[in-house]
C-alpha cells in the first residue's frame, strides 16, 4: 500500500526519489511560493490516461500524459517557455486532450491560447489565439484562417466522445473592460469547425450557463440592474422560461448550480438563515420544501461529482470547517473508506473520470493543514496507490504549524470565525503575531487546508490569525449583511478584537502584533494602523485600496457599470449619500495619522485596484512617516503571477517583519 504522505516523502514520477526536507531549518520562501511542481492533474474520460502539468528546471513546464495501467509509459505533449503557464487541462475524449496557455508577459486575464493534441502528441491544433490583434480572414461564409479570436475561451468538455469542446464567446458593451454577456458554441478540435449549441435567441446579459448530459445549454443566468435572473429552456425548444428573478444580494431567490439528469436542477437557496442545497423539479417548476443538504452554521459550498454516461449526481465535495465529501453511490462510499484507511493522516478528495463507475482508477488529492496537495492514482482492482507528484515537495509537514478554526466574540457580541495557525514545535507563551486579512472582502477567507502565507509566517515564529470578519460569506446571511457599508467601521473593529482575543488566549505578545493583507486586506491593514496605533506595531499591505471613493471613479478600474451602480453601492456605500463615511474611512485622507513602519507593494498592471491608489497614499504618508517602503512590480496585476515576484515579495516581507516584530522589544 502507499505510505501516508503525511509522514513520508512521496516518490515523484519522472524524477528520482526526493529526500525529506531537513528538520533543522525552516524551508526557504521558495518552498512555499514556487509555482506548484505538479498541478492540473486530470483523468481521461474512461480512466485509461492521466494528465498533469509538471515543472521543469529553469522555470519551464510540461504537459505529460501517463498510461494509468503503467505509469512508466508517458508522453510529453508540450513544453512551455518561461513566459508561459498552462492554466487549464481538459480531456476532449479518451485519445485527445485540450489545454489553455497564458502568456505571462501580458497581464490582461483574457490573452489565453487554446490548443488540443492527441495523447501521442500528434495532430496539435491551435484553436484560439490570445492575441487581440489577430483577426480571422473571412470570404463570404468561409473562414480561411480557422484560429478563433481572443473573444472566445474554453467553457467545458462534451460527453459524446466526439472531438468537440464547448467554447464561450464573450461580448462587450463598449464601456466596461470586462465582457457583459456570452454565448456557447461547439468547436471541433481537429477541424476548428464552429457551430452553435442551440437555435434562436437567448436572454439578455447572460453571464453563466448550465448544460445537460447532451451538452445542450438548458439554464442561463443573467445579471441586469442588480437583479439575478435565471431562465430555462427544454432541450428541443427555442423558448426560454424565467425561473427566478430577484435582487442579487437578497436571500429570497435561488441560484442554479448544476443539473442531475434531464429534469432535476440543484439550486442554492436560503434555509433558516444559511444557504443550503435544494432540488428543483423543472417539470413542475417547484423547489423541494426541505433541503437536500444543509450544514448548521455554514452556507452550502460544494461541487458535484457527476457520472458522465448518465448525467446523474454521484456525490458532492463540500467545505464546512474542513473539506469532506457526501457520496450518494455505494461504490464511491466504499472507495472512500478504503482510501481513508490507507491514508489516515490526510483529507482525501476523490475525483472521478467521466465514466466514474466503470473507470479502473480514481484520482486522489491528499492534503491537510500541514500537507500541501499530493496527487495520487488509486487502482480499484488492486487497491494500489501510486504517487503522481506533490504541489510543494520541499515542504515537510512536521515543520508546519497546527491550524484550527476558532470563534471569538467581537465587541458587539457577534461570533467571528477565525483560523489560527501556531508556529511549529512545543514552545508556548506569547509570541509575535500577525493578523492576516483576506481580500474580497465579501468572500470566505479561511479554510482548513495548507495555506502557504499562513504557514510561511508560522514557520518564522509568528502566530497567524485570519478572521472571517463580518461581511465574509460562508457563515450565514446575517454575518454577510452585518458587513454592508462597514469598511473602516465594524469590519475593522473585528480585526482589532481578533488581536486582543489572541492576547487573552496567551498566544500573542501584545507589544508585537502586526497587520498584513492584500486588496481589501491591504485597505484594512492601513486603517488598522490608523485606528488602533497602540495595538498594531507595523503593517504589510499589497494591492490595497487607499481611497474608497476612487474605487467608483478610477478610469483604469475593471469594475463594471453593473457592479458600480448596484452591487458596490449596497455593499460598500453610495459615493454621494455616503460621502462622509467614505471620507472618514479612507486611509488616503487620514495618512498623516499613520506613524508605524509600513511595507507597501503594488503591480503596475493592476486593474482591480489601479496603482493610483498606492501612489497617492505613498505621497501623503511619506510627508509624515519616514519608515515606509514601497515595492512595485512592472509586470504584475492584482497579485503576483510570476514566481520570482512572489518569492521576492515574501522575502522582503519576512525581513520587514523580522526587524519590526520578531526583534522588537
Amino acid at each position: 500500500m502507499f505510505p501516508s504522505p503525511f509522514s513520508r516523502c512521496i516518490p515523484l514520477l519522472l524524477a528520482t526519489l526526493l529526500p525529506c526536507a531537513a528538520h533543522a531549518a525552516a524551508p526557504a520562501a521558495a518552498a512555499f511560493f514556487q509555482t506548484p511542481q505538479t498541478s492540473h492533474v486530470e483523468l481521461s474520460p474512461r480512466g485509461g490516461h492521466v494528465a498533469k502539468v509538471t515543472m521543469l528546471p529553469g522555470g519551464l513546464s510540461a504537459l505529460v500524459v501517463h498510461d494509468t495501467a503503467d505509469l512508466g509509459k508517458f508522453k510529453v505533449i508540450i513544453k512551455t517557455s518561461v513566459n508561459e503557464v498552462i492554466t487549464s487541462v481538459h480531456w476532449v475524449n479518451e485519445q485527445r486532450i485540450g489545454f489553455t496557455v497564458k502568456n505571462l508577459r501580458i497581464e490582461f486575464e483574457g490573452n489565453q491560447e487554446e490548443l488540443a493534441a492527441d495523447v501521442d502528441g500528434g495532430n496539435l491544433v491551435h484553436l484560439i489565439t490570445g492575441n487581440w490583434e489577430h483577426q480571422q480572414e473571412v470570404t463570404g461564409s468561409s473562414i480561411k484562417v480557422h484560429k478563433l479570436t481572443a473573444d472566445y475561451a474554453y467553457f467545458g468538455a462534451t460527453h459524446d466522445g466526439s472531438d468537440d469542446i464547448l467554447v464561450e464567446r464573450y461580448y462587450w458593451n463598449g464601456i466596461d473592460l470586462r465582457p457583459d454577456h456570452s454565448r456557447l458554441y461547439r468547436l471541433n478540435t481537429r477541424t476548428s469547425q464552429l457551430r452553435g449549441t442551440f437555435e434562436g435567441t437567448q436572454p439578455e446579459a447572460v453571464t453563466d450557463w448550465l448544460t445537460d448530459a447532451h451538452d445542450v445549454p438548458r439554464v442561463a443566468t443573467s445579471v441586469l440592474k442588480g437583479r439575478c435572473i435565471s431562465s430555462y429552456r427544454q432541450a428541443n425548444d427555442t423558448r426560454w422560461t424565467e425561473l427566478v428573478n430577484g435582487n442579487c444580494l437578497q436571500d429570497e431567490r435561488f441560484t442554479p448550480l448544476f443539473l442531475d439528469g434531464e429534469d432535476v436542477l440543484y439550486v442554492r437557496a436560503n434555509h433558516q438563515g444559511y444557504s443550503a442545497l435544494f432540488r428543483y423539479d423543472l417539470k413542475t417548476r417547484k423547489r423541494a420544501a426541505e433541503p437536500f443538504i444543509s450544514v448548521p452554521g455554514y452556507d452550502f459550498n460544494g461541487t458535484p461529482e457527476i457520472d458522465g454516461p448518465s448525467g446523474k449526481l454521484l456525490g458532492i465535495h463540500m467545505q464546512t470547517d474542513a473539506g469532506t465529501t457526501y457520496w450518494l453511490h455505494p461504490t464511491l462510499k466504499a472507495d472512500q473508506a478504503r482510501i481513508d484507511a490507507a491514508l489516515p493522516a490526510t483529507t482525501n478528495t476523490l475525483h472521478c473520470a467521466q465514466d466514474c463507475l466503470t473507470a479502473p482508477v480514481l484520482l486522489v488529492v491528499a492534503s491537510s493543514d500541514r500537507q500541501p496537495d499530493q496527487h495520487i492514482l488509486y487502482t480499484r482492482a488492486s487497491g494500489k496507490l501510486a504517487g503522481l507528484g506533490g504541489a510543494h515537495p520541499d515542504i515537510d509537514p512536521e515543520q508546519m504549524g497546527q491550524r484550527d478554526l476558532h470563534r471569538y466574540k467581537a465587541r458587539d457580541g457577534r461570533a467571528i470565525p477565525a483560523y489560527v495557525t501556531l508556529p511549529p514545535g512545543q514552545a508556548g507563551g506569547p509570541r509575535p503575531a500577525v493578523v492576516l486579512v483576506h481580500g474580497g472582502p465579501y468572500v470566505r477567507g479561511g479554510y482548513w487546508d495548507w495555506d502557504a502565507e499562513a504557514q510561511f509566517l508560522a514557520s518564522r515564529g509568528y502566530v497567524v490569525i485570519q478572521p472571517d470578519y463580518r461581511g465574509s460569506t460562508g457563515y450565514g446571511n446575517q454575518h454577510f449583511k452585518a458587513g454592508w457599508k462597514q469598511w473602516g467601521a465594524a469590519m475593522q473593529d473585528d480585526l482589532a478584537d481578533a488581536a486582543r482575543w489572541a492576547v487573552k488566549q496567551g498566544w500573542a505578545d501584545p507589544k508585537r502584533i502586526g497587520l498584513m493583507g492584500a486588496s481589501y486586506g491591504g485597505y484594512a491593514t492601513l486603517m488598522g494602523l490608523i485606528k488602533d496605533p497602540e495595538l498594531f506595531r507595523c503593517g504589510v499591505e499589497w494591492a490595497g485600496v487607499t481611497d474608497i471613493g476612487l474605487m467608483f471613479s478610477a478610469p483604469q478600474s475593471d469594475a463594471s457599470e453593473e457592479s458600480l451602480n448596484y452591487g458596490m453601492r449596497t455593499l460598500v456605500g453610495d459615493p454621494q449619500a455616503d460621502a462622509a463615511l467614505f471620507r472618514a474611512n479612507s486611509p488616503l485622507l487620514r495618512a498623516a495619522e499613520l506613524k508605524q513602519p509600513l511595507l507597501m507593494a503594488h503591480g503596475f498592471e493592476d486593474r482591480r485596484v489601479p496603482q493610483e491608489h498606492a501612489d497617492r497614499f505613498l505621497s501623503a504618508v511619506k510627508a509624515h512617516n519616514a519608515n515606509v517602503r514601497y515595492i512595485t512590480y512592472n509586470n504584475e496585476g492584482h497579485g503576483w503571477r510570476h514566481e520570482e515576484n512572489r518569492i521576492d515579495f515574501w522575502k522582503q516581507a519576512e525581513a520587514f517583519l523580522d526587524l519590526h516584530l520578531a526583534q522588537a522589544k
